[in-house]
């Protein structure tokens, strides 16, 4: 049976958690699931958590978007952008005003915190972990996050729940919905990787196309940093010919998109038919101008990003951008955590997947015939 569900919204995420009650109470009789949470500032920005409901012995979902710039605050009469690190606070405070009284809470966090910062190069700090371990002490019981820069983050709480999601299923069925002249096979697709880190998720996706992998890595000047990393200094290219293939880039974010356009031109001038972008994350933290120049250059032909992290208003009405919608997939996982079933193929929906590329291998036979 199970346990008396609550879902909490920080204001990064509202909009989120308005849709996701809907879809659940749908599901549920038309009960409703959303508490009211604030975090009022002072006038010096300091801040403090407030739950207006009751959370005793509740299974509480809370939900958190750290991406997500369009949140403002007033200190000393001016008005502040939400950064990360803001709305991480502010999660702390939320969990820290439910006073140990629910029964259950999971932090259901798309872009995880810190992730880029998951390993020491030099003497610098470990955000991720530290992070990670912060939650758990506070008395969380489970993270749920997605496409993590690097999943091996969790090796920092090994006993506390920690689940990556791997949203494959919606990219998939976004790109066959919107292309149904694709032929899937490896002679005519190809997945390529941006770089090193990007292999395993490349690997999943062609391994239930059926088509081979590609993969750039990045040569860098390690004897410098720049915006807190080591500039590229180009993009080599490991793979079989690319020419006259539909090639489908797969990373985890983009954030000023240098390196993923300069991975599509370079694929371009190998030859391949058509560039699509895959990213969970869609930062864009540059504006968008490279990407309308690369679009009208015809280095690429569609970027997907997923609706997980705030997306721009200027981002959604772009000819060359498709949003990949989350939020039933989310509403699916709270669900399933909360009747205690398995999450294993939500985590890799493999069978899914497969399934969908059947039978849209299936229409295209059809449709020749």
């Amino acid at each position: 049976m199970a346990e008396k569900l609550g879902i909490v919204a920080l204001e990064s995420a509202a909009n989120a958690g308005n849709i996701i009650d809907s879809i659940l109470s749908g599901w549920r009789n038309g009960e409703h699931f959303l508490i009211p949470v604030q975090c009022p500032r002072f006038g010096t920005g300091e801040a403090k958590g407030i739950v207006k409901e009751s959370v005793r012995d509740r299974d509480l979902y809370i939900l958190v978007d750290v991406c997500n710039p369009s949140v403002t605050y007033l200190m000393d009469g001016e008005r502040n952008r939400m950064s990360p690190d803001d709305h991480f606070q502010d999660l702390k405070r939320v969990i820290a005003a439910c006073n140990g009284k629910a029964g259950r809470i999971t932090v259901i966090m798309p872009f995880l915190y810190e992730s880029r910062q998951h390993r020491r190069v030099l003497r610098e700090s470990l955000d991720c972990a530290v992070m990670l371990q912060e939650l758990v002490n506070m008395g969380v019981h489970e993270i749920i996050t997605f496409d993590a820069h690097d999943p091996r983050m969790q090796s920092a709480i090994p006993l506390s729940g920690f689940e990556n999601v791997s949203p494959s299923l919606q990219f998939t069925q976004a790109l066959l919905s919107e292309y149904g002249d694709l032929q899937i096979d490896s002679k005519h697709v190809m997945f390529i990787s941006p770089d090193e880190g990007a292999m395993d998720r490349v690997v999943f996706m062609a391994t239930i196309f059926g088509v081979n992998v590609g993969m750039f890595y990045k040569r860098r000047n390690y004897t410098t940093i720049v915006n807190g990393m080591n500039p590229i200094i180009a993009h080599d290219f490991c793979g079989e010919s690319v020419k006259g293939k539909d090639c489908i880039v797969v990373d985890d974010m983009i954030s000023s998109g240098t390196s993923i356009i300069d991975v599509a031109k370079q694929l371009k001038e190998r030859g391949a038919k058509r560039v699509f972008l895959f990213a969970t994350f869609g930062l864009f933290t540059n504006g968008f101008e490279k990407f309308d120049a690369a679009f009208s250059q015809g280095l690429f032909d569609r970027v997907f990003t997923t609706n997980l992290i705030h997306q721009k208003t200027e981002l959604t009405q772009k000819s060359w951008y498709f949003s990949v919608d989350m939020n039933r997939y989310v509403a699916a996982i709270i669900d399933t955590l909360n009747k205690g079933e398995s999450m294993q193929e939500l985590i890799r929906p493999a069978r899914r997947m497969k399934e969908m590329l059947d039978l849209y291998r299936k229409n295209g036979e059809n449709n020749k015939q």
